[in-house]
């Protein structure tokens, strides 16, 4: 579904990180390092601790506020500046739950039942889970729109979910007949590290749930740790680095650790071979553990430094959702407008 005109406001980039378990390589590379380059080429970026999707699934009440600091303490570790963008948590500003209801309203069953997050996380018991869990893509999509986002950066698994919010934004301008009033966001897709595997399975995808500690590099790790982990990660039979990236093929556990190698030096796959293709992994798993632990150290630091002032992080959190309203509450009356709700 496409709309008849163009929306002609500011690029503006939104992104948001579950306050769920810690965050390792794959949630670095694969989001907050882009965050934090977007945020140094001067794109305007608003960045949220998302815990009203959190709550999608059983959460701990007594952890999910200290959960929520640890995020955004990692989130500021890894480069994201309160003062150049906007970094708050969701359930801080109305305007979300208030447009993810309006959504409701426009947006189709049919949409959300192709969802396939919500198959593969509600599985055969998809009519126990809860109503949030089904709805979730309709909140994603007013998360982004209630600042008229122009941008996300998103990963294969949520692209689908970034088409719903496309499509929703244009039933919205044809239904209230305001053609260009909500943008239709755009992916941004920005160097290498768009997606991390697991350190024993290069089929699979880095993550927090893997109950394997050797299957990730944790944040919060420390250097002996980082080193210790990529010294035992999976390689395979098939004989010394490959000279191309050709030679990657159907080798899935060699592409991770090359693609890792890349996103943290800032280089292309095939100038990480010209200087380690025909090594053995005795050189190259070294190298890689050199530069993991001289690149992730000073996060590491600067995490444990702010979770240790719980006060800093609220502050800096109190004060982005400041801004993150004074963005998002012009849109929402415009929308109650819009809609035809009576406003004083």
């Amino acid at each position: 579904m496409n709309d008849t005109q163009t929306y002609t406001g500011p690029d503006r980039v939104f992104s948001g990180i579950q306050p769920t378990g810690n965050l390792h390589l794959g949630n670095y590379l694969g989001a907050l390092k882009k965050f934090a380059d977007l945020q140094a080429d001067g794109w305007e970026g608003i960045y949220c601790v998302v815990d009203l999707h959190a709550i999608t699934m059983p959460q701990d009440p007594a952890l999910l506020a200290d959960q929520t600091r640890q995020i955004a303490a990692a989130m500021m570790a890894c480069g994201i500046d309160p003062d150049k963008s906007t970094l708050f948590v969701q359930s801080s500003v109305q305007a979300h739950t208030e447009l993810a209801w309006i959504f409701n309203c426009v947006t189709r069953m049919g949409w959300l039942e192709k969802m396939t997050q919500f198959k593969d996380k509600g599985g055969d018991n998809s009519e126990r889970v809860s109503v949030g869990l089904f709805d979730y893509p309709v909140l994603q999509a007013a998360d982004i729109l209630a600042y008229k986002a122009t941008h996300v950066p998103v990963g294969e698994d949520q692209k689908q979910h970034l088409e719903l919010s496309r499509n929703i934004a244009a039933r919205f301008n044809q239904q209230f007949d305001v053609p260009g009033f909500f943008p239709q966001p755009e992916p941004l897709i920005k160097g290498p590290g768009a997606r991390i595997m697991s350190l024993k399975d290069g089929t699979k995808k880095m993550s927090k749930s893997d109950p394997s500690e050797l299957s990730r590099i944790n944040l919060i790790d420390d250097a002996e740790t980082i080193a210790k982990k990529i010294k035992k990660s999976k390689t395979d039979m098939l004989g010394d680095m490959p000279e191309t990236v050709e030679g990657l093929e159907g080798r899935p556990e060699i592409e991770n650790l090359v693609g890792i190698y890349a996103a943290m030096s800032d280089q292309s796959n095939e100038q990480v071979l010209a200087e380690y293709g025909g090594k053995g992994f005795g050189t190259f798993k070294p190298a890689l553990a050199d530069l993991a632990v001289a690149h992730l150290a000073p996060i590491t630091d600067r995490m444990r430094r702010l979770m240790a002032d719980p006060a800093e992080i609220d502050v800096a959190l109190r004060k982005g959702a400041e801004k993150a309203d004074a963005i998002a509450s012009p849109i929402m009356a415009e929308v109650r407008r819009t809609v035809g709700f009576w406003q004083v």
